[in-house]
C-alpha cells in the first residue's frame, strides 16, 4: 500500500466535479422497499429495526416531539448506511468530513432551542441559571451555560467524526501491516490478519452504535425544549 494514510478521507472527483454529493445520495438506493401486501424477511426485519429505534428514541417525548420522529428516523437510517458503506475497499465516508457532520448537527440542533424558545421560553431560560445559585456567581455560570448550549453541535459532529476516522485509520495502518508481514512471516500475518477481522466487526458495530448515539444525542435536546 503505497497511498497517502489520509487518502481515503480526501472528497473524491469525477473527471475534476467533485462525487461526494452523489455518494451521500447512494446510500438511501440501497434500502428495499415492497408494494406486496406480505413482505419478505429483509422488509420485515428493516421494518422491526426502524419501529424499535423509534420507539426507544420517541418514548419520552410528547406531542409535539414526536413530530420530528420521521426526521429523526431518516437521520439515523442515512448515518448507519453511509458509515457502513465507507467500510468497503476503496470507498469513501462522508461522515468522516466534519464540515459534513456539522452540516447536519447545527440545523437540527438550532431548531431544537428555537423550538424550545418559542414554546417554553421560561425553562429555556430558566437552564441558563439554576436555582439557588448565589449572587456573585449569576454572571460567571449565565456564561458557561451560553458556552455549554453553543458547544452542543460541535461536541455532536466532532464526536461522530473521530469515531469513524479512527477505526478507519486503524484498520488502514493493521491492513497495510498485513501486507508488508506477508512476504516476512506467515504465522505473524495470520495474527494480524486475524486482529484484521475482529477490527472489521468492530467498526461495523462502531458505524451502528454512532449512527445511535447521534441520533439519541438529537432527541435529547429536543426533549430538553419540548
Amino acid at each position: 500500500m503505497n497511498e497517502n494514510l489520509f487518502a481515503s478521507f480526501i472528497a473524491p472527483t469525477i473527471l475534476g466535479l467533485p462525487a461526494a454529493v452523489l455518494i451521500i445520495l447512494f446510500p438511501p438506493l440501497l434500502i428495499p422497499t415492497s408494494k406486496y401486501l406480505i413482505n419478505n424477511r429483509l422488509i420485515t426485519t428493516q421494518q422491526w429495526l426502524i419501529k424499535l429505534a423509534s420507539k426507544q428514541m420517541m418514548a419520552m417525548h410528547n406531542t409535539k416531539g414526536r413530530t420530528w420522529s420521521l426526521m429523526l428516523v431518516s437521520l439515523i437510517i442515512f448515518i448507519a448506511t453511509t458509515n457502513l458503506l465507507g467500510l468497503l475497499p476503496h470507498s469513501f465516508t462522508p461522515t468522516t468530513q466534519l464540515s459534513m457532520n456539522l452540516a447536519m448537527a447545527i440545523p437540527l440542533w438550532a431548531g431544537a432551542v428555537i423550538m424550545g424558545f418559542r414554546s417554553k421560553i421560561k425553562n429555556a431560560l430558566a437552564h441558563f441559571l439554576p436555582q439557588g445559585t448565589p449572587t456573585p456567581l449569576i454572571p460567571m455560570l449565565v456564561i458557561i451555560e451560553t458556552i455549554s448550549l453553543l458547544i452542543q453541535p460541535m461536541a455532536l459532529a466532532v464526536r461522530l467524526t473521530a469515531n469513524i476516522t479512527a477505526g478507519h485509520l486503524l484498520m488502514h495502518l493493521i491492513g497495510s501491516a498485513t501486507l508488508a508481514m506477508s512476504t516476512i512471516n506467515l504465522p505473524s500475518t495470520l495474527i494480524i490478519f486475524t486482529i484484521l477481522i475482529l477490527l472489521t466487526i468492530l467498526e461495523i458495530a462502531v458505524a451502528l452504535i454512532q449512527a445511535y448515539v447521534f441520533t439519541l444525542l438529537v432527541s435529547l435536546y429536543l426533549h430538553d425544549n419540548t
